[in-house]
């Protein structure tokens, strides 16, 4: 496992942090900044603590009930496994992920897209002993990914064509750069391919007109352009772990929040 890296603590600055005790005060801010989600978690990925923002993301009044939990319990089978493999890379490395674009649940338990940041968490013997990490709205977190100005206009362009086939060369062409230096763009920012970007946004905009519209699964199907129910079932499925009937069943039964 990785080691804590080597800094200098003042001893002024060590005795108040002593003084705290085992109760981490800090966390207390978090629930206050706005549009910020905080979390940490044990090496085994098991919840140790969150802010009263994600408790509401995740349907719970007390953070007592979300404690010992792992993202299995609150996600589709496939998102959890993507959260908890960053999770294990993160602690693994001890290299941070910074502004992962990815999907995660809004207030209304619906999914969108949000920008993830995780750190390793350290022991008192330099040892990693978990991660922490942050979720925020990926509209409010724009200003900080400016770098990839081209990569935004990528995805205004992809949500306005979400009913039709979209090629990487034509992304590509959008922004002015080659195939394959969009592609290292595209896992740079997100972790994932343009094809698989492609993929995930158009079952998340599927996913939403299941809940949001009485459009058959068919019909939805067409809409986004997957070739015929078959394959978008598929291809929902794998992405989000079950069928659209059952996912559009689960979620016009849960309460509105």
């Amino acid at each position: 496992m990785s080691t804590i890296p080597h800094q200098t603590i003042h001893p002024l600055q060590a005795d108040f942090f002593d003084r705290m005790g085992g109760f981490q005060q800090f966390q207390q801010l978090f629930a206050h900044l706005p549009d910020v989600y905080f979390f940490f978690k044990d090496t085994n990925s098991r919840m140790m603590g969150a802010s009263n923002a994600i408790l509401k993301r995740l349907g719970v009044d007390k953070e007592e009930e979300v404690i010992g939990t792992t993202d299995f319990d609150h996600f589709p089978a496939q998102l959890a496994q993507e959260f908890i493999r960053d999770d294990q890379s993160v602690m693994r490395t001890g290299r941070p992920l910074i502004n992962r674009v990815e999907i995660w649940y809004t207030e209304q338990r619906l999914l969108d897209w949000f920008v993830t940041t995780k750190l390793p968490v350290y022991g008192r013997d330099g040892s990693v002993i978990g991660v922490m990490g942050t979720v925020r709205d990926y509209s409010g977190a724009k200003e900080e990914i400016k770098a990839y100005s081209e990569v935004d206009d990528i995805l205004n362009f992809i949500h306005n064509n979400l009913d039709r086939k979209i090629g990487v060369t034509e992304l590509a062409q959008i922004a002015g750069i080659s195939s394959r230096q969009l592609h290292r763009r595209f896992v740079q920012l997100f972790g994932l391919n343009v094809q698989e970007f492609l993929a995930k946004t158009r079952i998340k905009a599927a996913s939403d007109a299941l809940i949001h519209t009485d459009s058959s699964v068919g019909e939805i199907a067409a809409r986004f352009g997957f070739c015929d129910q078959s394959a978008f079932t598929q291809q929902f499925k794998k992405h989000i772990g079950e069928t659209p009937l059952r996912y559009r069943k689960r979620h016009h039964s849960l309460p509105r929040i």
